[in-house]
């Protein structure tokens, strides 16, 4: 029974110590003070120099309205709360003393010693060292500026979960999302939802509802649904929009500034198109490069006005936001169509191609190692024949994007086909490698139901911050 009661009265002072722990009682000093009765309810006015302190919390203002029997405070003028590196500005706030738990509707912002963070209205818990602020948030930490309509940021472990109208800022892009968690030490972040990256120097946005961002390593993954569009200006004023999917991109913002597309590629830009694995684009130079993977079964594939190019590895150059230069090496083909004939292909396939571009188009294709080709011949637009050939090089000239010219070097053989020998029979005449590809991507087709969206955002981008 003894034994009983002393668990009984050790659970009572237990109790006891612990409901006096709860009701720290807050402590305010000041130039004047006045006590009174207010609907049954004690307290206290302080004037002047006003000092209110409850453990290591300490509050400053220019008047204090002290709740005795409820443990709070009304605090209004010039308030500012400290504890430990944490110090919070507001005009007008009110502490909770049994809660710890400072509130402000008034402008409220609060310093660290790492990070600037305000808003209209906020809440300070101190007990768990944790901020909730909310309408018109900004953060700023170092060169990143973060807006959104409410955040709580837990200053012990320096991290931030924003969510609403979440943008982010630095000096090279800007970012928007419908939440987002950062990592102040790690300068890691990971957003969620209505993901939008654009680089205001290049004009290039990036669409998705996946980001993870490792700023250390200049490195970021983007995944869900990811949309790479870059908008450029020909000489002759007309834009020129570049639209590349997959499943996935990782960007990687080192001296490369490149943009690494994976999975499932599609591309789309006026005359030119592509489906393959992996393409790799270099922001600032505008080069992408292409290549069959290990594992993949088929070679990239890419259109240029009505010329389709399949390869193992694929370089393309552009310059001035037009095409310059294609390199196609191992497993190279070319084919064309003709507007007129369905049939009638041009053809030509061998180890590499090189296609170059001047303003009017395309001025000359060469080819090299184990070249094979079938040209259509024509005579005043009236087709004559067939033309089909074999060479270790070829070199193909074109005038106003059609052949003017074929040399072949090195063991070259050719063979004549004449039309009556071929009409009708036009799929007969093919190279080993005669492979036609349907579903040519567009733009239209890459971004779907997103297009009115995903380009109205694009206008207003190029606006932003202006």
């Amino acid at each position: 029974m003894r034994f009983r009661l002393i668990i009984i009265t050790t659970i009572l002072l237990s109790s006891l110590l612990l409901a006096q722990q709860a009701k720290e009682m807050i402590i305010v000093n000041g130039d004047s003070l006045v006590g009174k009765m207010v609907n049954g309810e004690s307290i206290r006015e302080v004037h002047g120099n006003v000092i209110l302190t409850q453990g290591n919390v300490r509050i400053t203002c220019t008047k204090a309205i002290q709740y005795i029997a409820r443990n709070e405070a009304e605090l209004i003028g010039k308030v500012v709360v400290k504890q430990d590196s944490v110090i919070i500005n507001t005009d007008v706030g009110y502490y909770y003393g049994n809660t710890k738990i400072a509130h402000s509707r008034s402008g409220v912002s609060l310093y660290d010693g790492h990070i600037n963070l305000s808003s209209k209205n906020g809440y300070y818990y101190f007990d768990e060292k944790k901020a909730f602020f909310y309408d018109n948030v900004k953060l700023f930490d170092d060169v990143t500026t973060m807006l959104s309509d409410r955040m709580t940021y837990y200053n012990n472990e320096d991290r931030a979960e924003a969510a609403g109208n979440v943008e982010v800022r630095d000096t090279a892009s800007v970012m928007f999302a419908d939440s987002l968690v950062h990592y102040r030490n790690t300068k890691i972040s990971f957003a969620y939802n209505n993901i939008t990256i654009y680089d205001p120097k290049s004009r290039l946005a990036i669409f998705a509802n996946r980001l993870e961002s490792y700023k250390q390593k200049d490195y970021s993954k983007i995944y869900d649904k990811p949309i790479l569009v870059k908008i450029d200006t020909t000489d002759d004023g007309v834009l020129d929009t570049l639209v590349i999917s997959s499943k996935l991109m990782e960007s990687y913002d080192d001296s490369t500034k490149r943009v690494v597309a994976t999975d499932s590629v599609l591309i789309a830009r006026n005359n030119f198109a592509s489906i393959n694995d992996i393409t790799i684009f270099y922001r600032n130079s505008e080069y992408l490069f292409t290549y069959k993977p290990e594992s993949a079964t088929t070679s990239p594939v890419l259109w240029n006005e009505n010329t389709q190019l399949i390869g193992d590895t694929v370089n393309v150059y552009l310059k001035d936001n037009k095409l310059k230069q294609l390199l196609i090496n191992s497993n190279a083909s070319i084919i064309s169509t003709n507007e007129k004939y369905d049939f009638k292909y041009d053809q030509i396939s061998g180890r590499k191609i090189e296609m170059s571009f001047g303003e009017n188009g395309l001025e000359k294709t060469e080819v090299t190692g184990n070249v094979l080709s079938i040209y259509f011949l024509f005579e005043d637009d009236e087709p004559n024949g067939l033309m089909k050939s074999s060479s270790e090089r070829a070199v193909i000239l074109f005038k106003d994007n059609s052949v003017d010219e074929v040399k072949f070097y090195g063991n070259a053989a050719s063979e004549y086909h004449p039309e009556n020998l071929i009409e009708g029979k036009e799929k007969d005449f093919t190279i080993p490698s005669f492979l036609l590809i349907k579903n040519r991507p567009t733009k239209e087709s890459i971004l779907g139901n997103r297009i009115n969206k995903i380009f109205s955002q694009m206008n207003k981008l190029q606006n932003h911050g202006k």
